[in-house]
């Protein structure tokens, strides 16, 4: 057990491992502590949409753009751990033409790129399309596997140095004379306390991030969202598949090994452990799916899962619906934010975008610990990229899959 380190990171998800990792590449040693498994949050319970940011390209192209920059940087460094199936946005006939044009320029203007197919093209490659369907355009969409994507930055990050603990729960926050100077854990295997001191204490818990930082006497608003995904048997779709019109319920269906992944809802929720988990939100899912691939409504429905956003909640909003709140991320510094300094959140994001959330956070923490070295994430490959037993033997170590994976026969591409 280690007692003391440079940097403790709290939150074993995607975003967590992601800035152990820059930063063991710093030559700063970290410890990340997590409650439960890897990937136990929002990072295990995603539908696996690598963004090429054409989503978000109308109402938040800042995030489109740092969406189809990323994309890229992992195609190269997580090939390893992404399906190149691309995507397309498809318009029905009873759907907006104005929205898809708009939609169409507003990638090109991100810097997203776009190949327009027309009715008969896109439904003589994919004929499970709806007849009613008019016209799409090709993006640059992929499906990743965020498990082992989260134990390849675990993985590179121990072989730098870090430790890695799961089932290691956050039970305080240390703060002496008005900074935060390490936390208390609680290890579920031991039943025992322990304290682990550090020059700087990294929040990446996602959704959790306001009771974590009500231990020290921080408040940070989030306003978690809740999303339902369900899994049908559907073994005929190769592609992603969205909806062309503005970001609504059930308009993402992502091929995953022999099944289709349909995804979302976004339902406002109070406690990430704690919310109703719908019918109706599995209902809506198959009934809006079906639109755009009729024989969904007909398919055998495996099971659903949820999971919860960890959208920030620090800024203006007008509309209750999480889906108007941006998909970017929020660095919070707390020392300059709320006079506690030694503490630093991050907040919001997506799973697209994580190595350059961690890269934000690994500069900025460099930089309060007199830190010169650049990141050097974007050009490192990670483990299993080259060597797929590499990461394939470790996975067993970190697991169970978490949902979003327990499908897959073998998440690691050869």
């Amino acid at each position: 057990m280690v007692e003391e380190t440079d940097v403790l990171i709290l939150g074993g998800g995607i975003t967590g491992t992601g800035i152990a990792r820059d930063l063991e590449l710093r030559g700063l040693d970290t410890v990340v502590v997590e409650r439960g498994r890897l990937a136990d949050g929002a990072t295990g319970n995603m539908h696996g949409l690598l963004h090429s940011g054409a989503r978000y390209a109308v109402a938040d192209p800042e995030s489109a753009r740092n969406c189809i920059e990323e994309n890229r940087i992992l195609r190269d460094i997580a090939s390893h751990c992404v399906d190149e199936t691309g995507g397309y946005f498809v318009q029905l006939a009873e759907d907006d033409e104005s929205h898809f044009e708009r939609s169409r320029q507003a990638c090109l203007d991100c810097g997203i790129d776009v190949e327009s197919v027309s009715a008969e093209e896109i439904r003589e490659d994919h004929p499970y399309l709806a007849s009613e369907t008019k016209r799409a355009f090709r993006v640059p969409d992929a499906v990743i596997h965020p498990f082992p994507l989260t134990v390849a930055n675990a993985v590179d990050a121990r072989d730098h140095g870090g430790i890695i603990e799961t089932h290691a729960e956050v039970v305080d926050i240390l703060v002496e004379g008005g900074a935060v100077v390490g936390a208390e854990v609680r290890y579920r295997e031991e039943s025992k306390i322990e304290t682990i001191r550090a020059r700087h204490v990294v929040n990446a818990t996602g959704a959790w991030a306001e009771s974590v930082g009500a231990m020290a006497n921080i408040e940070i608003p989030m306003r978690p969202s809740k999303g339902v995904m369900v899994v049908v048997d559907f073994p005929s779709l190769d592609t992603v598949v969205n909806h062309c019109r503005p970001a609504t319920d059930g308009d993402i269906v992502l091929p995953h090994e022999n099944t289709a992944i349909i995804g979302t809802t976004s339902v406002e929720v109070e406690n990430p452990d704690d919310y109703p988990k719908a019918q109706w939100e599995e209902d809506l899912m198959i009934e809006e799916a079906s639109r755009t691939i009729p024989d969904i409504a007909t398919a055998r429905t495996i099971r659903s899962y949820w999971g919860v956003r960890p959208l920030f909640g620090g800024t203006d909003v007008t509309l209750e619906d999480g889906r108007a709140l941006t998909r970017d991320f929020a660095l919070l510094d707390h020392g300059e934010r709320d006079d506690r300094p030694g503490m630093t959140t991050i907040v919001g994001g997506k799973l697209t975008t994580y190595r350059q959330m961690a890269e934000a956070v690994s500069d900025h923490v460099s930089s309060e610990l007199g830190v010169s070295e650049p990141c050097r994430t974007a050009t490192e490959p990670l483990p299993g990229r080259d060597d797929p037993d590499e990461l394939r033997n470790t996975l067993d170590e970190f697991g169970p899959l978490p949902p979003a994976e327990e499908l897959a026969s073998d998440v690691i591409r050869d």
